[in-house]
């Protein structure tokens, strides 16, 4: 006979006590996922550059329309607080120093995978379409590859296309601003 545990889910309010009252610290890399805090993976060398890339990239093609946020906070609900590593966001005023942005405030978000791309996919890909993320890029630099998730639903995105290099892509918020794949990659 298996003994079931109950386990304790965290909310967003509770995450941020923590940091305020020192247990969890600024250098914890650690995020709110559905009640869990998780430890994030550590940011190599090839993940730091292609993440650097893409500031560059977007702040150029975007920047005069959105704010390009990188390995910040998005309140998905109640109990998930991921920080995934590129953000494009609805221009405001105070660049959000009044709250962290919500799913409406999203155009798309950018994940990038050095080594193993499964966790990305099997666990925040679908949490990001259950919560309203309407556009999802996940950048794999092992498959050198780009899968763009779009049309958010409760079970998943409806659509995911694979990038690769010699194509273009454009977020659905912005058709008109294509990006090259090898761009990306580097």
């Amino acid at each position: 006979m298996a003994l079931h545990l109950p386990r304790r889910r965290f909310t967003v309010e509770e995450y941020h006590r923590m940091a305020e009252a020192g247990i969890l610290g600024e250098d914890d890399r650690v995020e709110l996922i559905e009640g869990e805090i998780t430890e994030m993976t550590p940011i190599g060398r090839l993940h730091a550059a292609t993440v650097n890339r893409l500031i560059k990239l977007f702040v150029t093609i975007f920047g005069d329309d959105a704010v390009v946020g990188a390995q910040n906070p998005i309140v998905l609900d109640e109990h998930s607080e991921p920080q995934p590593d590129i953000a494009l966001l609805r221009p405001k005023a105070d660049f959000y120093a009044s709250g962290h942005p919500t799913p409406e405030d999203v155009f798309f978000l950018v994940a990038v995978a050095c080594s193993s791309a499964d966790p990305d996919r099997r666990i925040k890909v679908p949490l990001y379409a259950r919560k309203g993320i309407a556009e999802c890029w996940l950048v794999d630099l092992e498959q050198e590859t780009i899968t763009v998730y779009r049309d958010p639903a409760a079970d998943g995105y409806r659509t995911a296309r694979v990038f690769r290099r010699g194509e273009q892509i454009a977020p659905a918020a912005f058709p008109d601003r294509s990006l090259a794949v090898a761009a990306i990659l580097g």
